[in-house]
């Protein structure tokens, strides 16, 4: 008699407003079965999307096609949102959600925005510098500083523009799924109170709040968050999805 293996939901990481895949190496070595995709625009020349329903668009299509159901949708900053959006827009084909550094609504500062349109060199070194906790080595202040300056600026433009646009704060109550949601103590992007927001609106969330570490806390920490993803995902076989919320 054959013995069915239940294998764990595949994790699909998505990485952030003017990010790369190789943002998640370090989760990828944590997860051998985990895929990172690069969103269209940024690691091959060609546009990006202005909006996140749009990058939430073209994730499905790619989950679908390569038949990555169900799936795990861990997203930080950006990506988050589009975990988010495909959370309440294809609940079905996810067995949870992993939000790292993200919030129901991303306004971003005015004076972001305007730097990007205006000057991009300077408005990446302004990224770099409040997307890193204080202890973060100058070697990762390079990296993500290299990363931004190599992408296209209209593509980091309209990832920060689709940000802005992006507000789920009165749909969250849909979400059904089980939520992982991770920040960092010193996150001046997406602050604490962003991942408090979530967790007190969606049924059943856990919180794991990284001590010392800024926005990019995959990399900064990134065995804290590889351990927490580790245990949300074995607690997925048990109960994928959560009961329909009660009607008054």
């Amino acid at each position: 008699m054959t013995q069915t293996v239940n294998r764990p939901a595949r994790v699909v990481f998505v990485h952030g407003a003017g990010g790369m895949a190789r943002a998640w190496d370090l989760q990828r070595l944590a997860f051998p079965d985990a895929v990172a995709l690069d969103l269209p625009g940024h690691a091959e020349p060609g546009p990006g999307c202005r909006r996140v329903e749009d990058y939430g668009a073209w994730l499905h299509t790619t989950v679908q096609a390569r038949g990555w159901v169900p799936a795990v949708i861990a997203g930080h900053s950006m990506g988050g949102a589009i975990a988010l959006w495909y959370a309440l827009t294809h609940p079905d084909d996810l067995a949870g959600i992993v939000l790292i550094a993200t919030g129901a609504r991303l306004r971003v500062h005015p004076e972001i925005l305007a730097a990007l349109r205006r000057d991009y060199p300077a408005a990446v070194d302004r990224i770099v510098q409040l997307s890193l906790g204080e202890g973060a080595s100058p070697r990762l202040r390079t990296r993500l500083r290299e990363t931004m300056l190599g992408m296209s600026p209209d593509v980091t433009l309209g990832d920060f523009e689709a940000c802005d646009a992006f507000d789920v704060r009165d749909r969250l109550g849909a979400i059904r799924l089980p939520a992982l949601v991770v920040v960092g103590s010193e996150d001046r992007m997406t602050p604490p109170r962003f991942a408090e927001y979530l967790c007190d609106h969606l049924a059943g969330a856990r919180l794991v709040v990284v001590a010392g570490a800024g926005h990019s806390v995959p990399l900064e920490r990134p065995r804290e968050v590889n351990q927490a993803i580790r245990e949300f995902r074995e607690t997925l076989g048990a109960a994928p999805h959560l009961p329909p919320p009660s009607t008054p």
